[in-house]
């Protein structure tokens, strides 16, 4: 069902929610809240695709219970596009010479762009400068258009983390930024969705680095807020359920090199890792 407006029960401008090697899923495993439940979308060990409740470490599904080493972890959402915010936060909006718009400043990642928890992107080759940028994501959970501010926590699902990487060597020659932010794999995402009630409203959001901490701040520093941004996406454009609405990023943006570590941890999420490789000319990566 198409939803325009509805009724929040909210007033607090929460959002709310409904619900790959053994080394790096230990590592992960060690980063993930002592009790948590959070809505995780999985493969299972017969190779079924699945989407259950990961609760200390376990992974149930109906009547069925996974150890978390023993299935794969798959992007949260299988969005049909992910609406991204540039600026949204004054420092990083300082740090690239910019002013901090009037107005969301909004581009699109398509599905292409979508990577998961624990995956190896491929960057493109040849470039000077690709970034990483930490980002609270939004799920959306249910198609919608026309949503006021007041009512748009009502047609979320949940968070989860999102690296927005970035190819600034063409972002800068480029108006609508295809060769910038849409390459394939340059919106990792994962590993959960969160309930609202384990993110707070100040949650501390950080990158690292091969372990370096890179990026540190805090989601209410926000220059537009959610509802604020769901309203003037949704008078645009209809999202569709398992869309992304990605809030911008906060300073200390830089560029990735071959082999680096990334994680994104956000309090309440856990974290999301991943790593990147650069091919060494255009060769490596044709067709791909």
């Amino acid at each position: 069902m198409l939803t325009e407006t509805s009724e929040s029960n909210r007033s607090d401008g929460r959002i709310p929610t409904s619900v790959n090697s053994d080394n790096r899923r230990n590592h992960f495993h060690a980063n993930l809240p002592p009790v948590s439940m959070h809505i995780v979308r999985f493969r299972d060990p017969a190779g079924s695709v699945r989407r259950g409740r990961l609760e200390d470490g376990t992974v149930r599904f109906g009547n069925s219970q996974y150890p978390i080493e023993e299935v794969e972890i798959l992007p949260p959402c299988e969005p049909t596009k992910i609406v991204c915010v540039g600026l949204n936060y004054a420092d990083h909006a300082a740090e690239r010479g910019k002013d901090v718009p009037d107005r969301p400043l909004l581009f699109l990642k398509p599905p292409n762009t979508v990577a998961a928890h624990e995956s190896t992107v491929q960057l493109p080759a040849g470039k000077d400068r690709i970034d990483w940028e930490a980002e609270l994501a939004v799920v959306i959970g249910q198609q919608c258009r026309n949503v006021t501010a007041d009512n748009a926590m009502d047609v979320v699902e949940g968070y989860t983390c999102l690296n927005d990487i970035s190819n600034r060597d063409d972002q800068d020659r480029e108006q609508n930024w295809v060769r910038g932010k849409a390459f394939d794999n340059a919106a990792p995402m994962g590993p959960v969705v969160a309930t609202a009630e384990e993110v707070p409203d100040d949650a501390r959001i950080e990158l690292r680095v091969n372990g370096d901490t890179k990026q540190s701040s805090t989601i209410d520093q926000f220059f537009f807020s959610v509802p604020e941004l769901i309203a003037e996406i949704t008078t645009h454009l209809t999202l569709e359920a398992g869309d992304v609405i990605s809030t911008g990023t906060p300073a200390g943006v830089g560029p990735l090199s071959d082999g680096d570590q990334i994680a994104v941890e956000i309090e309440g999420i856990g974290t999301l890792e991943h790593d990147v490789v650069v091919p060494t000319d255009d060769s490596n990566s044709a067709g791909q």
